[in-house]
């Protein structure tokens, strides 16, 4: 609000204090008048003898003087000084400022830039070497002022626009790489089909590569599909990871990894762009970006599968028990602890993880409204359900453990054999 300035009316400093907390911001009717505003601070030091008040009472006088000026408080601090010095203001004259005289002048500009042609504009450091040598060691006289110029200003020379009239450098288009993936988390925003992707190795042995186990959970869902394989090169990994889309209950919208080349390469975004599936992975200095899929690597793969070395040439048996055995007993019969995210007086997002929302992949799965939307049209409800009931927890269990015996044995007798 531009106003007109009338303060006879504030006769105490209680009145003023009552008149900043019941005004909006206010300001002179000419802005650009300096005089005016000159004439009102020193009146208002005058008049209410700002040098006899207490602190607290100065600091209202300034506050008055900021919101009825515009100045800043640093500006008024000096205007205050000023006025306590002198016992007056006066206007700020814009005087044109010094200038200096060039030392180095346009020979000068052209030797740097021939000396830059020359080599190829090494860094400022190396060419200001270069022009001391050119007229200490070589006794080249037209360097003798170039050679004490400081690395700063030779840069300062180089971007002048009589280096650039002289030099001009031309480089080629350079082809910029095609990006995979999106660096960002996935957002599913409540929808099932995002999942998160991640690779577990089974250490090595004597130089040789242990089996890779590949790890894929939906964000929403947590539902879990396991797979392994014998190296993780595009020929074994790719029609695996078809097979692993594929065998979640829904169609699958959102593919995360991190930034391993096993999952970011061009035959992996080709098949997820067939399927149109959105692919993302993490970001840098990011680290839950993937963190489901690594907390599955420790709690699932490791704790199933231990930590010794297996060889390569048992992931075809390892992906069959994983494929007929540890999938559906994850997905049916194991339970998954679901956050509830609520927000504090402070505002910030607190997790818990209530008893009722400790449940299985199909369960959390059933609970989504319209959840019969997102299943796959070859799915039905009754048929995911009769999966589910065919066998108890217990029972699913124990049929694990005594899958995971015999794999393990199979793993003994064919090293037996082979030695």
């Amino acid at each position: 609000m531009v106003i007109d300035m009338n303060d006879a009316r504030l006769d105490t400093i209680e009145q003023i204090r009552e008149f900043l907390v019941g005004t909006a911001d206010v300001a002179f009717s000419n802005p650009e008048d300096q005089q005016a505003r000159h004439r009102f601070i020193a009146t208002v030091l005058k008049r209410y003898r700002y040098f006899r008040l207490a602190k607290g009472q100065r600091g209202v006088l300034l506050a008055y003087m900021q919101r009825l000026t515009g100045y800043t408080r640093q500006h008024l601090t000096k205007l205050v000084a000023q006025y306590r010095n002198q016992r007056h203001l006066q206007p700020v004259s814009h005087a044109s400022r010094t200038s200096f005289s060039n030392r180095f002048g346009a020979e000068d500009v052209a030797l740097l830039a021939e000396l830059d042609s020359l080599h190829d504009t090494l860094s400022g450091p190396a060419t200001k070497v270069l022009l001391k040598r050119a007229w200490q060691s070589f006794g080249d006289e037209r360097y003798a002022k170039l050679a004490s110029i400081s690395v700063s200003h030779l840069y300062n020379l180089r971007a002048s626009d009589s280096y650039r009239k002289q030099r001009r450098v031309w480089s080629r288009t350079r082809p910029s790489p095609v990006k995979i993936g999106i660096r960002k988390a996935p957002a599913p925003q409540g929808f099932p089909g995002y999942i998160r992707i991640d690779t577990v190795h089974q250490g090595d042995q004597d130089g040789a590569k242990g089996v890779y186990h590949v790890n894929a959970v939906d964000i929403i869902t947590q539902w879990e599909v396991v797979a392994a394989v014998e190296r993780i090169s595009e020929a074994y990994l790719l029609p695996v990871i078809a097979l692993m889309l594929d065998s979640f209950p829904f169609a699958v919208r959102g593919f995360h990894s991190d930034s391993g080349s096993e999952y970011v390469n061009q035959d992996v975004a080709r098949l997820l762009n067939k399927l149109n599936v959105e692919f993302t992975k993490s970001r840098p200095r990011h680290c839950n970006d993937n963190a489901l899929a690594e907390s599955k690597n420790g709690s699932v793969i490791r704790k199933t599968m231990g930590y010794a070395h297996i060889a390569q040439k048992h992931a075809s048996a390892i992906n069959q028990f994983y494929c007929n055995i540890l999938n559906p007993y994850l997905n049916f019969h194991r339970p998954c602890y679901f956050a509830v995210e609520s927000i504090d007086a402070k505002g910030k997002i607190k997790k818990t993880y209530p008893q009722d929302q400790i449940m299985t992949p199909y369960d959390r799965l059933r609970s989504l409204p319209d959840y019969p939307l997102y299943l796959r049209p070859d799915l039905t409800v009754e048929s995911l359900h009769q999966r589910s009931i065919t066998l108890s927890d217990n029972q699913a269990a124990k049929q694990l453990q005594q899958a995971r015996s015999r794999l393990f044995q199979s793993f003994n007798r064919r090293s037996n054999i082979a030695a």
